[in-house]
């Protein structure tokens, strides 16, 4: 799941106008930004295997401190807690740990059985959606789109920056994912790491189309 993600931060947004674009977008995404650092580390592991799915070639061999059950529910602990901590928000902090696992829930949907709970010897799950391709985009962009009209009706441009780059990320995420569906997959392991860091740059633009955009009442 990619785009789903964004999705999810695009349409809880209005539940909490005080926490930033960005930060939904790190607490959705957060285990697929440390995923590439970890494999990099070697202390996850991943095999690149064209035609293992109709929709991924990447076989997760072990992946337990970034994607299991588990490490998302104390990942969103830990993020909710600093977030609270930081800016006195705690309703937004509640909001962040339980946005965290949902990363889990979508990639529940997607993923062959390799999922695990917990870490160690995991029982390892996965509704395998990936070896269907025309589903997987179907939903991937479906969850984008609704999330996205979310985000519309409740925020209006500040600027004409708030319009053009919030449109700017949306092109942005379906052409990387696009790419990353349909083009060839990495040549290694590194290349595939190295690739990944790339999400960072939406917690970026996250935060640049909130800082942009204000809540639609608060617009004359």
């Amino acid at each position: 799941m990619f785009l789903g993600h964004f999705g999810v931060a695009l349409a809880i947004k209005p539940l909490q106008p005080r926490v930033s674009l960005g930060t939904l977008f790190l607490a959705t995404q957060l285990a697929d930004l440390l995923w590439p650092t970890l494999l990099l580390l070697g202390v996850e592991r991943v095999q690149i295997r064209p035609g293992l799915m109709a929709a991924s070639p990447f076989d997760f061999i072990y992946y337990p401190f970034s994607h299991s059950l588990l490490a998302q529910l104390l990942l969103g602990l830990l993020l909710a807690t600093a977030y609270g901590l930081i800016q006195h928000n705690w309703r937004g902090a509640l909001l962040l740990g339980l946005v965290v696992p949902s990363h889990w829930l979508l990639d529940l949907v997607v993923h062959r059985p390799d999922l695990p709970l917990y870490f160690g010897s995991s029982p390892k799950v996965g509704l395998s959606l990936w070896n269907n391709l025309p589903a997987t985009v179907t939903i991937e962009i479906g969850l984008l789109a609704l999330g996205l009209w979310q985000y519309i009706r409740a925020t209006r441009p500040r600027n004409r920056t708030g319009r053009f780059v919030l449109w700017g990320l949306v092109v942005f995420l379906v052409v990387v994912y696009l790419g990353a569906t349909f083009g060839p997959p990495p040549t290694d392991i590194s290349t595939l790491a190295w690739s990944s860091q790339v999400l960072w740059l939406t917690v970026v633009l996250g935060y640049w189309v909130d800082a942009n955009r204000a809540p639609a009442g608060n617009i004359g």
